[in-house]
């Protein structure tokens, strides 16, 4: 076991200050996925900051009809909000769509939106990973790379992006709130948090070490129906192969709001807003959302054993929009 030490600061001040004067200091919250990948050796932090405690687990309206959500509102709870359910059902059914009911209860927002990825090779000191160690090269390629991403990949890394809610997270245009620990407050906005792997596949985010997530921020909820479709190896307690969160809206005949994310298919959740815009002013009709899908798969490259979701990622838009717009899928 390698050795660590544990501080629970009894507000953020002080954990802001614990992880500055500490290097290598890790927040942990619920620590459903930190603690894995430290019995496994894989982060190996020497200090760990547990936020806990810190007054973060409220969900409140904001002036502008929105959400304002606590970094250690658990995913169980999240879920379940009454206000979540009615504006925001998306959110609700992609949370519920993740992990087990035990981790749900363990499983902070702040937290979920910075799991690391679930490639079998990144979980295997053994194996050379460019995101564990720079450098070492990428096993996926080449080798067995069935839940691998196809979208925003590098010749470094093709690993996926895990989460369910973080993939709804983003189809609400969804920003977070932080702490530095100079007492400023920062905002991030989902697409601008997540980096593409390039040649620093070890870099996920653009947080800083030491910047804390005290809460994630859901805009007014926009017109239209919403919709969470995963498709997995079996029904439960599995990551995605491919998921799609859509928000769309038909007046009229004609499609006037739409926004679309997907899991499975990134190295981060998945947004394309050139996609989105082919469907606005259209009559729904299979034929367009087949060209919506031509456009979200244009740079989608496969690598041998997870060739198979280009198409399950176009059928899985498809049948998905074709629902709600009121279409038999």
């Amino acid at each position: 076991m390698i050795a660590f030490d544990y501080i629970r600061p009894s507000d953020e001040t002080a954990a802001l200050h614990a992880a500055t004067e500490r290097p290598g200091a890790r927040f942990i919250a619920g620590g459903t996925n930190l603690l894995d990948l430290m019995k496994l050796g894989i982060e190996r932090p020497r200090h760990l900051v547990d936020i806990g405690g810190l007054d973060l687990r409220e969900v409140t309206e904001t002036p502008e009809g929105g959400l304002r959500i606590g970094a250690l509102v658990t995913n169980a709870v999240l879920a379940a909000h009454p206000l979540v359910r009615q504006r925001y059902p998306v959110l609700s059914q992609a949370i519920l769509a993740g992990a087990s009911g035990q981790l749900r209860n363990k499983a902070t927002t702040g937290g979920n939106l910075l799991q690391r990825t679930r490639c079998y090779f990144f979980y295997d000191p053994a194996s050379p990973c460019n995101k564990r160690e720079p450098g070492a090269g990428c096993s996926a390629i080449g080798g067995f790379n069935r839940i691998m991403a196809i979208l925003g990949t590098s010749s470094h890394c093709i690993a996926s992006h895990p989460s369910d809610m973080a993939v709804a997270m983003r189809v609400l245009d969804a920003s977070l709130e932080t702490r530095l620990p100079d007492g400023q407050t920062s905002s991030h906005t989902l697409e601008a948090l997540y980096r593409l792997p390039g040649e620093t596949p070890h870099i996920d985010h653009r947080l800083a070490p030491d910047e804390l997530i005290t809460a994630v921020v859901l805009p007014p909820p926009t017109p239209g129906r919403q919709s969470y479709r995963k498709v997995r190896d079996r029904a439960s307690y599995a990551f995605a192969l491919v998921s799609v969160a859509a928000v769309v809206s038909v007046q009229e005949g004609r499609i006037t709001e739409a926004a679309l994310a997907f899991g499975g298919v990134g190295t981060m959740p998945w947004r394309n807003r050139d996609a989105e815009a082919l469907l606005i002013g259209r009559a729904p009709s299979v034929a367009v959302f087949e060209r919506c899908a031509d456009a979200v798969l244009a740079e989608a490259t496969g690598h041998g054993g997870n060739d198979f979701k280009i198409p399950l990622l176009r059928q899985t838009l498809v049948s998905c929009l074709t629902k709600l717009t009121g279409g038999e899928s």
